[in-house]
C-alpha cells in the first residue's frame, strides 16, 4: 500500500541532493510532487527569494489542486562568513532560508488539507558553527525557530517540524578512516537518512509530533571534544 497515494507535496530546492531524494521517495509512495528550484529542469524554475516567484509557483499548483498535503522547505541558502559576506548577500540568504518558507506556508495556508504536514530542513549548524558561515547559520537558526512558531499558529490545521542534518554526502560517497570513525555511528550520512525521517514525520505514525526539531547527524553534536581526549588534537590556535 502506498503511504502518500495522490497526496500533493511541495518541495523547494528539489532538483538535487537531499531535496531530490525527498522528491523521489514521495513519488515512490504515490505522491504528486511539485518542485521549485532555480536550476533548470522539468520542474517550476525560479528564485524563491523573490515574492512574485513564490506567488506564481503557488498559483500554478493551486490551478491544478484544491488542497495541499505536505510542504517541505528545503532550499539551500548562501553560505558566506562575516569577512566576505555583503549586506545584500546576507539578506539573500535570509530570504531563501527564512522568508521564503514563511511566505510559501502563508500562500498555501488556506488550502492545507486536514492532517497536513510541514517540514523545514534546518541544519546542525543551527546549534554549532565553523568560522565564516554566518549567512547560512543565521538562516538555519531562523528556520528552526520559525518551525515552533508555525506549529503553534497552525495548531489543529497542520503539524510543523524541522530536521537538522549533520554531514550529509549528497553523492553517496562512502568514507573510511577518521571521516567515518569520528562519527559516533561510524559513518557519514546520506540523503536517504533525511528522506526517511521526512516521510515518517509526514505520516500518520507521527501524528502526535509537532513543533519539534530532530537532529540527524550521527551523534556528532552530542560528542564532547577536548584536546588530548579520545585521540582529539588541536593542531593550531
Amino acid at each position: 500500500m502506498l503511504m502518500f497515494k495522490d497526496k500533493v507535496v511541495i518541495v523547494t530546492g528539489g532538483a538535487n541532493g537531499i531535496g531530490r531524494c525527498i522528491t523521489e521517495e514521495f513519488r515512490k509512495q504515490g505522491a504528486i510532487v511539485y518542485v521549485i528550484d532555480k536550476q533548470h529542469g522539468e520542474h517550476f524554475v525560479g528564485d524563491i527569494s523573490r515574492k512574485e516567484v513564490l506567488e506564481d509557483f503557488a498559483s500554478n499548483v493551486l490551478s491544478k489542486h484544491v488542497k495541499v498535503d505536505v510542504i517541505v522547505n528545503n532550499a539551500l541558502p548562501l553560505m558566506k562568513g562575516i569577512d566576505e559576506c555583503s549586506y545584500e548577500e546576507f539578506q539573500y540568504a535570509l530570504s531563501v532560508g527564512v522568508t521564503a518558507p514563511f511566505y510559501l506556508v502563508k500562500l498555501f495556508m488556506p488550502h492545507l488539507s486536514e492532517g497536513a504536514s510541514i517540514i523545514n530542513i534546518s541544519s546542525s549548524r543551527d546549534r554549532m558553527s565553523q568560522p565564516q558561515t554566518e549567512s547560512y547559520t543565521a538562516a538555519k537558526g531562523g528556520i528552526a525557530a520559525l518551525t515552533h512558531a508555525l506549529a503553534v499558529s497552525l495548531s489543529g490545521r497542520a503539524r510543523v517540524n524541522s530536521i537538522s542534518p549533520g554531514w550529509i554526502d549528497t553523492a553517496y560517497n562512502v568514507y573510511e578512516g577518521p571521516d567515518a570513525t569520528q562519527q559516533p555511528v561510524g559513518r557519514v550520512g546520506n540523503p536517504m537518512d533525511i528522506a526517511h525521517m521526512v516521510l515518517f514525520l509526514c505520516s500518520d505514525k507521527a501524528g502526535f509530533i509537532t513543533g519539534e526539531n530532530i537532529c540527524i547527524d550521527g551523534g556528532m553534536t552530542k560528542q564532547m571534544i577536548y584536546h588530548g581526549d579520545c585521540g582529539w588534537k588541536l593542531e593550531h590556535v
